[in-house]
């Protein structure tokens, strides 16, 4: 069988930045506790190591007011100003480890925003990161996701409006959906803010599922890139199969084909990518 892996899979510059800065301070501090605000990153296998090393998980606003003490990391995602304004206020100790891409779209809204703009970000309303960049406007924001929600866009004619993109959105979708609110007429400015990592990631993926029998993409299952991949690979191969490790695997789905694609999330180990190629060619 010939196994095709990307050479886009696993983590990104953001993801590997964040999950190393985590492994650092559990070796500079010992016997502090460390937090991290949300998961550092959208993968189990990740933040259940971390946990073996005494790292734990804060989920809520509420959680982190209650801190005394211990080292809080931001994670990859960002989140909105006011979390760093309590822990300001809290004064607590923390590392910052929003992922240097969505901090540009951090200062992009902040400065949008004060200058009168309605910021209009192209992103999952539920993500964290979108939710956090919402957390830097000064005025309302709005969300959108999909052609009838552009469709639906009602603003006055006069308003300015900054575009943004949440950063693993899909690169086409965003196009269309720009295409969608510009014939409004809007006074419109678009930066387009999906990470080149994204859109090589995706642009790759649906080339190799072009010409394979089975495409297999890893990744953690609340991972906005990785369900991205997924959609975009199994639109070019019908044979798609969304995995987050190994176990989920199933051999006999590839005992007919004589081709598979591998491709994975921007939040996914390297180890996990290569235990899957490794028990693919292994089995076939």
């Amino acid at each position: 069988m010939e196994v095709n892996v990307a050479k886009t899979a696993g983590f990104c510059f953001g993801v590997k930045r964040a999950v190393d800065q985590v492994y650092e301070q559990t070796e500079k501090e010992k016997g502090k506790k460390i937090y991290t605000y949300g998961p550092i990153i959208h993968n189990e296998e990740v933040v259940k190591d971390l946990r073996s090393r005494g790292v734990e998980v804060i989920h809520s606003e509420e959680e982190l007011a209650a801190l005394t003490e211990g080292i809080v990391i931001i994670r990859s995602h960002g989140v909105p100003k006011r979390i760093y304004d309590l822990l300001e206020e809290r004064k607590l100790q923390y590392v910052d480890a929003t992922c240097p891409f969505v901090k540009k779209i951090h200062n992009i809204v902040k400065k949008a925003s004060e200058e009168g703009s309605h910021v209009i970000i192209i992103g999952n309303p539920e993500h964290p990161e979108v939710q956090g960049i919402m957390g830097w406007s000064l005025l309302p924001v709005t969300v959108i996701q999909d052609a009838e929600e552009a469709e639906q866009l009602s603003l006055p004619e006069e308003q300015k409006i900054c575009i943004v993109s949440q950063t693993t959105f899909n690169y086409n979708k965003f196009k269309d959906l720009v295409e969608i609110i510009s014939k409004k007429r809007y006074d419109i400015s678009v930066l387009n803010t999906i990470c080149n990592a994204t859109k090589e990631r995706q642009t790759e993926a649906k080339s190799i599922a072009k010409g394979v029998d089975a495409m297999i993409v890893i990744g953690d299952k609340h991972s906005s890139n990785t369900q991205k991949l997924f959609e975009i690979c199994k639109k070019a191969c019908n044979n798609t199969y969304y995995i987050q490790t190994l176990d989920d695997l199933d051999m006999n789905q590839l005992r007919s084909v004589e081709t598979v694609g591998i491709t994975a999330g921007a939040s996914t180990p390297n180890k996990i990518i290569e235990e899957v190629q490794k028990n693919v060619r292994i089995n076939f």
